[in-house]
Parts: structure tokens; C-alpha cells; sequence
């Protein structure tokens, strides 16, 4: 039994069930036990790979399109150039390397992390030593134009999930059968919330709500109309939807998201529908699928140009990863990409309607 399995079950027979946000929010920001408190997850000995650790092409083709939606609005003389969730740097890094001749970018670029691990920020400081970190995404200077990139980022915040009854919803909660975390619902009750999925959805089907969501894309959203700025968005997900798509990842493959509370990674997909309506009062261009936003931008061209001097167990490794990123059955699909950009200005290349 984990430390703060432990934790959690005392804390259910204390004061009843938690919901299945609170029981993410636990497990992944526990200050002592918690996932992200405690490791680095990424790459072959962590528990899951991003698509930067994949191949440099994905950090360098969003950092020309990045550079693009700086050049269309004028290049600004001083901006901030923002990554949420950065992982371990490696796709600022890419971003950074990508950009470098583009004129003027890097001395105008402000670069700021919002991160939350301790872990992960030694390793970003390793390749982006000159970073100002945050914890908190409102913590960013305000008034410069922000151009911002969250890969994977917004499928990491705490769910609520609910389960049409009639006109009513029971929730979805984590509770406690003797030494064991289990699912329950609660009683039924009408959501004012929920009422417009009434339209869409039937007894039985499960809605998943991120209740941080709209206060996040708002503040990058009122900030991006205000001063200027673009933000690119990747992650998994879709617009809307019903369906049970909480998962836990432990050592590259999925795992029971109640056995072992701290020890797995938690996610859920990313609903695009919700994410459009709080851009307001900034443009909301996409989603596309990440498979067709790299193609546009050129990822086949730049594989090519890379496999020529490569060979061997190399090249078949470069191979598989454009495979990775772009086909339809691998990440080109189930990933998408949303941009967030000023209504005068174009919408950065690759996420055109």
C-alpha cells in the first residue's frame, strides 16, 4: 500500500467520498507523495514519452510557427515567450534552437516556465538556464504580448465526472470498501451546468467537466486580446463528447488509476468545445489534428532533409517517429492543436481554418 493511499483512505472515513478532481489533484500535487512532487516521468525509464521526446521536428516546427505569428504581428520588440508544464525543456529548447536566425526573436523573448515539480525544474534549468520560473500560470508579467506553447499540459487537470439520471446527474466519486479505493455515485441531482448537455446526451451516458479549465484559457485568452500575443495548444481530446476517459499510465502502459495513488501518471482528454467558448475575447482557431497541423507546417520535407544523414538503426528510429507523430492510428489524430490568437491578426501557421 502506498503512503498516500493511506492517507486517502483515512481521509474518506473522515469526511465521506472525494470526487474523482479531488482525488487527481491529490495523487498527481501531494506535497510529499505526490507524482509530479516526486519524479521526472519522462522518456524510456520514466512512465510515459511526449511528443518533443519523440523527435526535435515537433519543437521545431511549433517554434516556426511561433516565430510566424510573431513576424505577422509586427515583431514586437519585447515579449514572453511562456511554456506551462514544460516537462524537462526539451521542447524549448527546440523552440529556442529553431528560432535562432529568425531576426530580432530571441533578443525580444522573455522566457518564463510555469511549473510545479521540483524535480522537473532541475531539469529545465539544465537546458534553459536563463528561465524565470512560476507556479501559477497567472503568475506571468502581464502587459508584454504573450506567446505561449502548452503541449500536454491541459489533460493534467483535475476531472468531475457525472452520469446522466433523468434530468438529474449522479457524480462519480472516490470512496473507501474497507482497505480498498473504490468507484461510487452520489444521489441524483439537477446541475445548472450540465443543463445545456441535456441536448446531447441520454440516461447512462458520462460527461467529464475540468472545472480549472475555463479560468485558465480565460487568462491566456484576455491577455492575448489585450497585449498580443499567440498560444498554441496540443493535447488529447476532442469537442464535447461523452465517456469515461480518466486513465492512469505507469511504465508506458495503462494501469488502474485507484491501485496505487502517487505512483502513475492521471489524465483525462481535453474538451476543445469548452476551451473555444473561454478564449473570448481572443480568436480561438482549431482544433486540428496533429498529424495535419505538422504536415502543414512541413514535417515530411524537414524528415527527409534529416533521414539523409542518417543510416542504419537511426534512420529506423527517425523513420518511426514522423510515423509516431503524423499517422492517423499513432498521435496524428487522437492529439490535437488549438491556437489562441488576437481577432485582427491571422491564426499561427499550421491551425488555419
Amino acid at each position: 500500500m502506498t503512503a498516500l493511499r493511506e492517507i486517502l483512505l483515512r481521509r474518506i472515513a473522515a469526511t465521506g467520498p472525494m470526487s474523482v478532481a479531488d482525488y487527481m489533484t491529490e495523487c498527481l500535487l501531494h506535497p510529499v507523495h505526490g507524482y509530479y512532487t516526486t519524479r521526472d516521468p519522462l522518456g524510456a525509464g520514466g512512465d510515459f514519452t511526449t511528443a518533443p521526446e519523440i523527435s526535435q521536428m515537433f519543437g521545431e516546427l511549433i517554434g516556426l510557427s511561433l516565430a510566424q505569428a510573431w513576424l505577422d504581428q509586427g515583431a514586437p520588440s519585447a515579449f514572453v515567450l511562456a511554456e506551462p508544464g514544460p516537462g524537462r525543456g526539451t521542447l524549448m529548447a527546440d523552440i529556442l534552437r529553431a528560432t535562432a536566425h529568425v531576426s530580432g526573436l530571441h533578443d525580444a523573448a522573455r522566457l518564463h516556465l510555469v511549473e510545479a515539480s521540483p524535480a522537473l525544474r532541475a531539469a529545465q534549468a539544465r537546458v534553459l538556464p536563463h528561465a524565470t520560473w512560476h507556479d501559477r500560470l497567472d503568475q506571468l508579467p502581464e502587459e508584454l504580448p504573450l506567446f505561449l506553447i502548452a503541449n500536454e499540459f491541459f489533460d493534467a487537470l483535475p476531472i468531475r465526472q457525472f452520469i446522466r439520471d433523468g434530468n438529474g446527474w449522479r457524480e462519480r466519486v472516490v470512496g473507501r470498501d474497507e482497505d480498498e479505493l473504490v468507484f461510487g455515485l452520489t444521489s441524483p441531482l439537477p446541475l445548472a451546468d450540465l443543463e445545456h448537455r441535456l441536448n446531447d446526451t441520454q440516461d447512462g451516458d458520462m460527461v467529464e467537466v475540468s472545472p480549472a479549465l475555463p479560468a485558465l484559457i480565460g487568462e491566456i485568452g484576455g491577455r492575448i486580446a489585450a497585449s498580443g500575443g499567440a498560444a498554441l495548444i496540443v493535447d488529447y481530446g476532442g469537442r464535447g463528447g461523452t465517456g469515461d476517459s480518466f486513465q492512469a499510465v505507469r511504465n508506458h502502459r495503462k494501469v488502474d488509476p485507484l491501485a496505487e495513488p502517487g505512483e502513475a501518471d492521471l489524465t483525462a482528454h481535453v474538451d476543445f468545445e469548452t476551451l473555444a467558448r473561454a478564449s473570448v475575447p481572443a480568436a480561438c482557431a482549431g482544433p486540428v489534428p496533429q498529424g495535419v497541423f505538422l504536415e502543414r507546417l512541413g514535417i515530411t520535407e524537414r524528415a527527409r532533409a534529416l533521414a539523409s544523414r542518417l543510416d542504419g538503426a537511426a534512420l529506423d528510429r527517425h523513420v518511426a517517429a514522423h510515423r509516431r507523430l503524423t499517422h492517423p492510428e499513432e498521435m496524428g489524430d487522437l492529439f490535437k492543436v488549438a491556437a489562441l490568437h488576437p481577432c485582427n491578426a491571422p491564426p499561427p501557421p499550421g491551425t488555419e481554418p
